[in-house]
């Protein structure tokens, strides 16, 4: 599903003139699923119908099955490690859904409903978590770099590459997503200063999803963190996480600015890690659980159901399809991960350089001998 928008952001807008998100944050749909009128924001959304808002549900619950599913399959052994996404649905589906094919999107490694809009396949998605590869699909396939595990560093990537868009003279535009623990890393912050600098068409999507690792976003960040962005001259937009139509009214403000030679934008978007930062952590030995159930009243998939059901737009039927279209993305997703082939050995030493590298060229051919001596000998003969 792509969603298609030709609107501007009016001269006399505040994401135009002013400089200080909102506290607390843009919502267009409450926790009950009621609406509530933005004059501000309802514009960027009047394009979304029953129609699209129902692909936007049937696409928040799909990616929570991929990460359910992944998740089993760790805990089975299938996979050595998996990153889930478990309540950030909204800020990822909203915002990816706002982009067009020829963006660019860096991300992190918990991007997966991202890649999953993105049209990476089922395979590439497992590929990296089971061990079989370095990355995993084709990033121009899909105009998607591979997750990126060193925290921050895709934000400064998607600068530069911004930056080449600039300089190429197209409207297109590059996303960069982190969560609130990478804005303490220099990657950041200095991707922020070359974007304000050269007025690049980038957009700094940070989930805050409260946690970095065992550690609050509080211990870091006294403010909201979006109001870091405007010491760096970069408008920001602080938007509800969980609310899917908002979060893609923000990111269409953002890119609307991109593509019309505004420059950055940085968009925090409130959300809540429902799960482990990964499969190797126990967040119960550092996280109240009180929390959490605050937070599972907040859901942003029932939160697009009570919506849709008040709005006479969801029914049984509807459910139905959804949780059918489901069961068989993760019989297929199961499928595709215990079918990747392993790797064999030379593959370590592929797609490390773009050109030929006598360096890496040796070192493979060392390697190759050394594992010829560890084959069995001929009949007969001797080692």
């Amino acid at each position: 599903m792509r969603i298609k928008v030709s609107l501007h952001i009016p001269v006399d807008h505040p994401e135009n003139t002013g400089m200080e998100p909102r506290n607390p944050f843009v919502q267009l749909i409450r926790p009950d699923g009621t609406r509530v009128p933005d004059e501000l924001y309802d514009h960027w959304v009047d394009d979304v119908d029953a129609e699209v808002l129902r692909g936007l549900y049937r696409d928040m619950v799909l990616v929570r099955r991929i990460d359910t599913e992944a998740t089993s399959l760790q805990r089975q052994g299938e996979l050595g490690l998996w990153p889930p996404l478990l309540g950030q649905e909204a800020a990822q589906i909203g915002s990816a859904r706002a982009l067009r094919s020829s963006d660019f999107v860096f991300s992190s490694y918990r991007e997966n409903a991202v890649a999953y809009c993105r049209g990476v396949g089922y395979a590439d998605l497992m590929r990296v978590w089971r061990g079989n590869a370095a990355g995993g699909w084709d990033p121009y396939s899909v105009n998607m770099a591979p997750t990126q595990v060193i925290i921050g560093a895709q934000a400064l990537h998607a600068a530069g590459y911004a930056m080449g868009i600039a300089q190429d003279g197209m409207d297109d535009a590059a996303i960069s997503y982190f969560g609130d623990g990478a804005t303490s890393q220099g990657d950041v912050n200095e991707a922020m200063v070359f974007a304000a600098s050269f007025q690049a068409p980038v957009i700094f999507f940070c989930q805050n999803n409260q946690w970095a690792i065992s550690e609050p976003v509080g211990l870091q960040a006294q403010i909201p963190v979006s109001n870091r962005a405007p010491g760096f001259g970069i408008p920001a937009i602080r938007v509800d996480g969980n609310d899917v139509l908002a979060t893609l009214a923000a990111t269409r403000v953002a890119l609307d600015r991109a593509r019309s030679g505004g420059g950055p934008t940085f968009i925090e978007a409130v959300t809540y890690r429902m799960g482990p930062h990964t499969t190797a952590d126990d967040p119960t030995r550092y996280r109240d659980q009180t929390e959490v159930l605050e937070w599972q009243e907040r859901d942003p998939i029932s939160r697009l159901a009570a919506y849709l059901q008040g709005q006479g737009e969801f029914d049984d039927a509807f459910r139905a399809s959804v949780e059918q279209d489901a069961n068989t993305l993760a019989a297929e997703l199961r499928a595709a991960c215990l079918d990747l082939p392993d790797p064999g050995p030379d593959e370590v030493f592929a797609h490390v350089y773009a050109e030929p590298n006598s360096w890496l060229d040796r070192q493979e051919q060392h390697y190759r001998q050394y594992r010829s001596m560890m084959e069995p000998a001929a009949e007969g003969g001797t080692r």
